[in-house]
Formats: C-alpha cells, sequence, structure tokens
C-alpha cells in the first residue's frame, strides 16, 4: 500500500486563516466591536485562541486583516478609462455606495473607523492598507485625465481626490444622509465642475 501523502501544514494553515477572517467579519456584525473577543472568534473559527494569538496581538488586527484581505488585487486593477471621467467616478463610486451600504460591508468598517479614532496605531494601519491605496486609485486616474486636458492642469490632483471622497464619507460614518446613486452623481458634477480647464 502506498504511504498516505503527509498534511501539508501551509493547506491547514490557509484554511484556518480563512475560517478566523470569516468568523471575525460576521461576529462583528452580529455582537458589534465592544463584544468581539479572541475568544468569540476562535469557537466560531474551530480553532484555539492561541492559534489566534500566534498571528495577531489584538482583536482589531485580526479584523484588519480580515478586512483588507484581497484589496491589493483590487487596486491593482485601477480604476475604469473610458475616456469619459465623469462616466467612469460615478461608475466606481455608485458600486462604493452600494458596498457601503451592504450591512456585511458596514460593520467591519465601522467597527474599525470607530476603534482607531482611540488607537492611533490602528488608524495608521488602516489608511496605509486600506484608504491610502484607494485614494491612489483615484488619483492615477485624475491625472490621466489632466495629462488627457480634462482636469486643468493647476489642479493638485490629490487634493482633488479628497474634494471628492471626503464628502462621501462624511456622509457615511455621520450619518448626515443616504448614500444614493443620485447623491454619487451631484458629487462627481460638482467637483469635475471645480476641477475642468477653464476656455
Amino acid at each position: 500500500m502506498a504511504d498516505k501523502a503527509a498534511p501539508d501544514p501551509s493547506r491547514r494553515s490557509e484554511r484556518s486563516r480563512r475560517a478566523i477572517f470569516d468568523a471575525a467579519l460576521a461576529l462583528v456584525g452580529e455582537v458589534g466591536y465592544d463584544k468581539l473577543t479572541i475568544e468569540g472568534i476562535a469557537a466560531r473559527a474551530g480553532v484555539g485562541k492561541q492559534t489566534i494569538y500566534r498571528w495577531w496581538p489584538s482583536k482589531a488586527a485580526v479584523l484588519l486583516d480580515a478586512f483588507t484581505a484581497g484589496v491589493d488585487e483590487d487596486y491593482a486593477k485601477g480604476l475604469p478609462d473610458t475616456g469619459d471621467l465623469a462616466a467612469d467616478l460615478k461608475f466606481v463610486l455608485r458600486a462604493t455606495a452600494d458596498e457601503f451600504n451592504d450591512p456585511v460591508f458596514q460593520a467591519p468598517y465601522r467597527a474599525l473607523a470607530a476603534a482607531g479614532a482611540n488607537d492611533e496605531e490602528l488608524s495608521r494601519a488602516f489608511v496605509g492598507r486600506l484608504l491610502e491605496p484607494g485614494t491612489r486609485v483615484y488619483v492615477e486616474r485624475l491625472r490621466a485625465a489632466q495629462e488627457a486636458g480634462q482636469v486643468a492642469a493647476g489642479i493638485d490632483v490629490r487634493v482633488a481626490v479628497e474634494m471628492l471622497l471626503s464628502p462621501f464619507s462624511q456622509r457615511w460614518l455621520m450619518r448626515t444622509g443616504e448614500l444614493t446613486h443620485e447623491y454619487v452623481d451631484t458629487l462627481v458634477d460638482q467637483v469635475l465642475c471645480g476641477l475642468r480647464p477653464r476656455d
């Protein structure tokens, strides 16, 4: 009889890691960040809590890794460039609004944002892993539009991106209004009014 192949520790570790991520994201939606615990994540994932502590120092670190898993691949695609800047921005921000309105997405994002307000290290990690790469793809798209003559030459595209994304984030975080496709379209149109070259 042929010997059975030895278990692959890397595959087992990856399965455990994925189970931990899934558990953390599910639990934060069910119980909230304050009641989220390493013990609860371990129980839901079917692993020992020492397995989690071997990889992460805190529940915030677990949640951050779980929430940002795969974002590098998403950002590597960049924003669409059809030649119509307004249409491209509306397309992406409509999809983003849909995502932000999804309770599965909302719970971990709000938890990390709230926790980061009182934890500078977590906030810096959140910005570095999620917000800054996301901002960069918008900067690259606006810079391409600037080079194509669709955005005025003197515009600071980084500030322009902040003019676009900050009201979106503020409305969602502070719940000052609904994130709708109509709102997104208006936001894009009004921001672009100030960016276009003057005749």
